[in-house]
């Protein structure tokens, strides 16, 4: 059996619960991996909620919390080549990540480098690689200027390190208490809210290059505005139904291992640090994810599970 931490329905913390679960088995192209580590993220409570991911099928109940994981392959499914029971690996997982064990693809998972811990390689699936992908497809040459809106969160984190590494200027919105964490990152920091603007162009005075939004509404629509070029690059990853109003794009996420390989080789040469602030034991899952849910995590929480 496996221990598991769960949903039992949609709806808010209350329907969150441990459970014993019967180990998955690896179908064709999955492996099944004993987890190490699991990020935690916001769209896990999100799911819990009740979010569908584009087109993706409902959630069978009890549905495992957990995006991604970094661990250890037990088992391989049909098909599988270039991985052996016994490789230490992370990916975005099928069956949850809060788990003694998971299911992973593997078109979406790859080996885990010997310098790399497990806690950091848990991260990487969904908000470093988000980043990586958004960073490509703005395609900004070193010497441009990018707003990232959200430069405190977990994504914002890997995409001002990914950009910097790039030799570009970035400015980050982040609350004032965040103020030096962002500064110590390489960015601008500028306070988000009314008035952003202003705040932005005190700075910037001929606007910016392009626009990665991490958090959607108001701040995306005056974000926007300060665009240096009207038809400027603008991409979305917090509100991918609103910026194409404004001439922008969502966010396009390769999920592939190639993109897994590529982040975790900027870790390990010191371009990118996944900056865990906080590990938890799968037993304190819950506080983990309330840490997350409540939205003042600075960096990434990480919930440790095997030895």
């Amino acid at each position: 059996m496996s221990k598991a931490y769960v949903f039992t329905e949609h709806g808010g913390p209350e329907a969150e619960a441990f459970a014993e679960l019967p180990v998955p088995s690896p179908g064709p192209g999955q492996l099944l991996v004993a987890v190490r580590a699991a990020g935690v993220n916001p769209v896990d409570w999100k799911l819990r909620n009740g979010y569908r991911r584009p087109g993706s099928a409902p959630a069978e109940l009890p549905a495992v919390l957990g995006s991604e994981a970094a661990g250890v392959v037990r088992e391989i499914g049909a098909g599988v080549e270039g991985f052996a029971v016994g490789d230490a690996v992370f990916g975005s997982t099928l069956t949850g990540g809060y788990a003694e064990y998971t299911l992973l693809p593997v078109g979406i998972t790859a080996h885990k480098p010997d310098a790399l811990p497990f806690t950091d390689a848990a991260t990487l699936p969904v908000a470093a690689a988000t980043a990586y992908d958004a960073l490509h497809q703005l395609a900004l040459e070193p010497g441009a200027t990018l707003l990232i809106t959200g430069a405190g969160g977990g994504v914002g984190v890997a995409a001002v390190q990914i950009a910097r590494g790039l030799g570009i200027r970035v400015l980050g919105t982040a609350s004032a208490g965040k103020k030096e964490f962002v500064e110590s990152l390489g960015a601008v920091h500028v306070l988000p809210g009314p008035g952003l603007t202003e705040r932005v162009k005190a700075v910037a005075p001929d606007g910016v290059d392009a626009v990665l939004d991490l958090v959607g509404g108001p701040a995306l629509r005056e974000a926007a505005e300060v665009l240096a070029d009207p038809e400027g690059r603008l991409i979305s990853a917090g509100d991918k139904g609103t910026v194409p109003e404004l001439g922008g794009a969502a966010v396009v996420r390769a999920r592939t291992a190639a993109v897994l390989d590529a982040v975790a080789e900027l870790v390990v040469s010191g371009t990118l640090r996944p900056y865990v602030t906080r590990t938890f034991p799968l037993e304190r899952a819950a506080e983990a994810l309330r840490a997350v849910e409540d939205g003042h995590v600075q960096g990434k929480i990480v919930i440790e599970v095997g030895a």
